[in-house]
């Protein structure tokens, strides 16, 4: 087993982005569409952009004209991004524009996002350690933020396996492992942004948006399960011995149809 994902990043990516779309919680947009409205393009910074799955599915629900500011650390992420959102309009029809920031986004301040009506991310917050975070929410604060589909570490099989539970402890292990000096917070990473928020004096919405995984989602059950359960052995070795026999199972099954699996996330509005 191994911690990645078999597929190249920016194909897990593409696998996961009808996931992520389903999961969103679209309630909390109606408080962000009385926040965007007007003649003048509403500027949007989205962190972590990757491939552009969140602009592209967020764009397309609001109203009027609309400029785009992606942010991610890897180049080829944001050119593919970008090239995705060609054709991209606003709910009305009204143009959307788009353009790129290449950097570390947790060194962002109040003022690279001062222009920006609306800050948005999606699937990031797991991957920040707490200073991160705060560094991240003191950027955000003065407009409304939209953090999507943050894990939370729950996740429930249909039919149950008896190795279920120590996996997942293993994997939201693995989750808060410290690489590189770095204490990621991993599941975790939802509720200390909240708090953050709070200690700003910023009021915060959560939603549950998980994924539901199931026959017809089969490829990214797939792929899904073997970084889960790779992450789980790395982070605990004594699995290793049982996890092989495990992994045939699971795999059998949602080739066969047979699996569901329901991924914990949550949304955050912040703001708004």
């Amino acid at each position: 087993m191994t911690v990645e994902e078999t597929l190249p990043f920016a194909d897990w990516l593409r696998l996961r982005e009808p996931a992520d779309a389903a999961a969103r919680a679209e309630d909390l947009l109606d408080a962000v569409r009385g926040r965007l409205t007007g003649d003048t393009p509403t500027l949007i910074h989205d962190l972590g952009s990757g491939t552009g799955s969140m602009s592209r599915w967020l764009a397309s629900r609001l109203p009027g004209p609309q400029h785009w500011v992606l942010h991610d650390r890897d180049a080829d992420l944001l050119a593919r991004a970008a090239t995705g959102m060609a054709g991209v309009t606003a709910a009305d029809g009204t143009p959307v524009t788009v353009q790129t920031r290449c950097g570390d986004l947790t060194r962002l301040t109040t003022a690279d996002l001062a222009d920006g009506s609306l800050v948005t991310a999606s699937a990031l917050l797991d991957m920040l350690t707490a200073e991160e975070v705060e560094r991240v929410v003191a950027a955000c604060v003065g407009r409304p933020a939209l953090f999507a589909v943050s894990v939370t570490g729950r996740v429930r099989f249909t039919p149950a396996d008896p190795l279920d539970e120590a996996v997942e402890a293993a994997f939201n292990d693995h989750q808060r492992r410290t690489v590189e000096g770095r204490r990621l917070l991993g599941p975790d990473a939802a509720a200390a942004t909240a708090a953050a928020f709070a200690r700003h004096g910023v009021d915060v919405r959560e939603r549950p948006s998980p994924w539901r995984l199931g026959p017809e989602q089969a490829d990214l059950t797939a792929e899904w399960f073997r970084g889960w359960l790779g992450a789980a052995c790395a982070q605990r070795p004594d699995l290793a011995d049982t996890a092989q026999a495990y992994a045939r199972r699971r795999l059998a099954d949602a080739a066969a149809g047979r699996l569901t699996v329901l991924v914990q996330h949550t949304d955050l509005l912040a703001g708004g």
